[in-house]
Protein backbone atom coordinates (compact mmCIF):
# COMPACT_ATOMS: atom_id res chain seq x y z
CA UNK A 1 0.00 0.00 0.00
CA UNK A 2 2.81 2.41 1.33
CA UNK A 3 4.37 1.70 -2.80
CA UNK A 4 0.97 2.78 -4.19
CA UNK A 5 1.35 6.21 -2.56
CA UNK A 6 5.11 6.84 -3.59
CA UNK A 7 4.41 6.35 -7.04
CA UNK A 8 1.59 8.69 -7.13
CA UNK A 9 3.45 11.45 -5.10
CA UNK A 10 4.59 14.54 -7.67
CA UNK A 11 7.75 16.10 -6.92
CA UNK A 12 6.68 19.75 -6.19
CA UNK A 13 10.86 20.80 -6.27
CA UNK A 14 10.83 22.65 -3.13
CA UNK A 15 14.28 22.26 -2.34
CA UNK A 16 15.31 24.41 -5.71
CA UNK A 17 14.89 27.91 -4.55
CA UNK A 18 13.72 30.75 -6.39
CA UNK A 19 16.97 32.99 -6.47
CA UNK A 20 18.67 30.42 -8.79
CA UNK A 21 17.97 30.83 -12.77
CA UNK A 22 18.06 26.70 -13.31
CA UNK A 23 19.23 24.20 -10.79
CA UNK A 24 18.89 20.52 -10.31
CA UNK A 25 16.15 19.25 -7.80
CA UNK A 26 17.68 17.15 -5.45
CA UNK A 27 14.34 15.18 -4.42
CA UNK A 28 13.72 13.75 -8.59
CA UNK A 29 17.39 14.89 -9.81
CA UNK A 30 15.95 16.81 -13.24
CA UNK A 31 16.82 20.08 -14.04
CA UNK A 32 14.57 22.93 -13.38
CA UNK A 33 13.60 26.27 -14.42
CA UNK A 34 12.68 29.17 -12.42
CA UNK A 35 10.51 31.38 -14.54
CA UNK A 36 8.45 34.59 -13.27
CA UNK A 37 5.45 35.92 -15.08
CA UNK A 38 3.41 39.07 -14.17
CA UNK A 39 -0.28 39.96 -15.49
CA UNK A 40 -0.75 43.57 -16.51
CA UNK A 41 -4.86 44.68 -16.81
CA UNK A 42 -4.70 44.43 -20.53
CA UNK A 43 -7.07 48.64 -20.64
CA UNK A 44 -4.47 50.75 -18.33
CA UNK A 45 -1.33 48.42 -18.16
CA UNK A 46 -1.33 48.40 -14.38
CA UNK A 47 0.26 45.20 -12.49
CA UNK A 48 -2.21 42.88 -10.96
CA UNK A 49 -1.16 40.17 -8.50
CA UNK A 50 -0.65 37.07 -10.26
CA UNK A 51 -1.11 33.39 -9.18
CA UNK A 52 -1.31 30.19 -10.75
CA UNK A 53 -4.24 28.63 -11.74
CA UNK A 54 -3.98 24.66 -13.19
CA UNK A 55 -0.51 25.47 -14.07
CA UNK A 56 -0.99 29.13 -15.50
CA UNK A 57 -0.71 32.63 -14.39
CA UNK A 58 -3.62 34.48 -14.20
CA UNK A 59 -4.49 37.69 -12.08
CA UNK A 60 -5.86 36.91 -8.27
CA UNK A 61 -8.98 39.37 -8.77
CA UNK A 62 -10.94 38.83 -11.87
CA UNK A 63 -10.99 42.93 -12.20
CA UNK A 64 -8.63 45.51 -12.47
CA UNK A 65 -8.99 47.71 -9.41
CA UNK A 66 -7.85 50.91 -11.40
CA UNK A 67 -10.87 51.06 -14.69
CA UNK A 68 -12.59 48.01 -13.50
CA UNK A 69 -11.38 46.47 -17.05
CA UNK A 70 -11.65 42.29 -17.08
CA UNK A 71 -9.12 41.31 -19.81
CA UNK A 72 -5.41 40.75 -18.68
CA UNK A 73 -1.95 40.25 -21.02
CA UNK A 74 1.04 37.92 -19.22
CA UNK A 75 4.38 38.95 -19.47
CA UNK A 76 7.44 36.97 -18.78
CA UNK A 77 10.37 38.45 -16.72
CA UNK A 78 13.72 37.83 -17.85
CA UNK A 79 15.06 38.54 -14.31
CA UNK A 80 12.72 39.57 -11.13
CA UNK A 81 13.01 42.93 -9.47
CA UNK A 82 12.35 43.47 -6.00
CA UNK A 83 9.50 45.90 -6.57
CA UNK A 84 7.64 43.01 -8.83
CA UNK A 85 8.00 40.37 -6.46
CA UNK A 86 4.72 41.08 -4.82
CA UNK A 87 3.03 41.04 -8.44
CA UNK A 88 5.26 38.08 -9.85
CA UNK A 89 4.08 34.56 -10.02
CA UNK A 90 6.99 31.72 -10.09
CA UNK A 91 6.19 28.86 -12.43
CA UNK A 92 9.23 25.92 -12.06
CA UNK A 93 9.59 24.10 -15.25
CA UNK A 94 11.13 21.09 -15.70
CA UNK A 95 13.68 21.37 -18.83
CA UNK A 96 13.67 18.29 -20.81
CA UNK A 97 17.40 17.65 -21.72
CA UNK A 98 18.70 16.03 -25.31
CA UNK A 99 21.14 13.28 -24.96
CA UNK A 100 24.40 14.32 -26.05
CA UNK A 101 25.54 11.10 -27.27
CA UNK A 102 22.94 9.61 -29.81
CA UNK A 103 24.87 6.50 -30.79
CA UNK A 104 27.62 3.70 -29.01
CA UNK A 105 30.50 1.94 -30.91
CA UNK A 106 30.91 -1.33 -29.50
CA UNK A 107 34.07 -3.17 -30.10
CA UNK A 108 34.96 -6.74 -28.00
CA UNK A 109 38.41 -8.37 -28.42
CA UNK A 110 39.33 -12.53 -28.91
CA UNK A 111 40.41 -14.48 -26.50
CA UNK A 112 42.37 -16.57 -28.15
CA UNK A 113 44.50 -14.71 -30.28
CA UNK A 114 46.41 -17.08 -33.07
CA UNK A 115 49.30 -15.69 -35.26
CA UNK A 116 48.51 -16.42 -38.67
CA UNK A 117 51.91 -18.35 -40.21
CA UNK A 118 53.90 -16.65 -43.08
CA UNK A 119 54.72 -18.93 -46.00
CA UNK A 120 57.74 -20.37 -46.13
CA UNK A 121 59.49 -19.60 -49.57
CA UNK A 122 62.42 -21.72 -50.92
CA UNK A 123 64.47 -20.42 -53.39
Amino acid sequence: MFNILKLTKKCTHDKVTPDKDTAYCPDCGKLIQNEWYITRCACCGVKLKTMLKNGLPTPQFHYCSNCGGDEFKVEKLETINFIDINFAALVKRVVEENPVCTSTTRCWQEKNIVQPKLPILYL
